[in-house]
């Protein structure tokens, strides 16, 4: 049975139904998808069709963008969040992941949301979509993979400050990192026998000790027991050496030990073909590797590719789960 990916508008005031509008035109019916939102808030030369079920959007879609419809308070303002829509925007992702969790949806990717103006305006009480998602979905662990044809990256610490990372880089947040990311690349990537590349937290490694001990006391002894369970590991490796083209040549993913260190690699390898995936969920979550862009909104500037990939990423980490 085909199914369609179930795209969510994000914030309207951003570039999200522009990039929605720009995707359709270049993926057509190769990857059949549907928006759940407002169609008032679409670009106003955008062949859309609204549509009552999910399974609408196969045939429709090679003709016009199909759109499950979301009502929303007031019309779009590119450029400035709404307070009165940001409701709206919680609940269509609620709507999406309800979609692709009854077996209507092939997959779920979300376009970009603006946190403050979600907080603001109704209250949002998550750091960001995939703390909802996981909410969401009942899990407790999941991690953030930065994704494209060039590198797969999973950072272990994700969203705090550098000073913070030492402690919050616990054994148990290391090893259910590794763990997702190993399964998922064998469910969700079709790997059989996934390689996994980890990064020391210090310069050079630490350097036997010289340089912090994290490598030591933490990370190789959490590599030395998975290892002894059979997964592929490499590491800790020194991180300036890892994103090499022959570096990169040795393994299927790598994990880093903070936020920048992943996502450094990836932005500039692949800037704008880098998708944000979800791991740990019990449905595929895609997402491109940027924001609302308010600044450029409404001014027909949004370049939609890494929306593009993620729907193409979408759909291959959709049917690779199904089988």
């Amino acid at each position: 049975m085909t199914l369609p990916v179930a795209l969510t508008c994000g914030e309207p005031s951003g570039i999200g139904p522009e990039i929605a509008a720009g995707a359709w035109g270049a993926l057509r019916g190769d990857v059949p998808f549907f928006l759940i939102g407002d169609p008032a808030h679409l670009p106003e030369d955008t062949p859309h069709v609204v549509i009552d079920h999910p399974a609408e959007a196969i045939p429709a879609s090679a003709q016009a963008l199909p759109v499950l419809h979301h009502p929303f308070a007031g019309v779009r303002t590119p450029g400035t969040p709404q307070a009165a829509q940001a409701q709206g925007v919680i609940d269509v992702i609620a709507r999406g992941a309800g979609l692709v969790q009854a077996g209507e949806a092939l997959a779920l990717c979300t376009a970009p949301i603006h946190k403050q103006a979600l907080q603001e305006g109704a209250g949002f009480a998550f750091p960001g979509h995939t703390e909802y998602l996981a909410h969401l979905a009942g899990v407790d662990h999941v991690v953030m993979m930065l994704a494209s044809d060039q590198l797969r990256v999973v950072p272990a610490t994700i969203h705090i400050p550098l000073k913070d990372v030492p402690q919050a880089l616990t054994a148990d947040l290391l090893e259910w990192t590794i763990r997702i990311t190993h399964a998922a690349l064998i469910r969700d990537f079709g790997l059989t026998a996934p390689r996994l590349a980890v990064a020391g937290l210090n310069p050079h490694a630490g350097e036997g000790g010289r340089m912090g001990r994290e490598e030591i006391e933490v990370i190789a002894p959490v590599l030395d027991g998975l290892r002894a369970e059979g997964i592929d590991l490499r590491g800790p490796l020194s991180a300036d050496t890892m994103f090499h083209a022959g570096a990169r040549a040795g393994y299927d993913a790598a994990v880093a030990m903070y936020h920048d260190q992943a996502l450094i690699p990836i932005k500039t390898l692949d800037f704008d073909r880098g998708v944000n995936v979800t791991l740990g969920l019990p449905f595929i979550r895609t997402s491109p590797d940027h924001g609302t862009a308010l600044d450029i909104a409404g001014q027909g500037l949004a370049n939609p590719t890494s929306l593009i990939e993620a729907l193409r990423m979408a759909q291959a980490m959709g049917r690779a789960r199904r089988g």
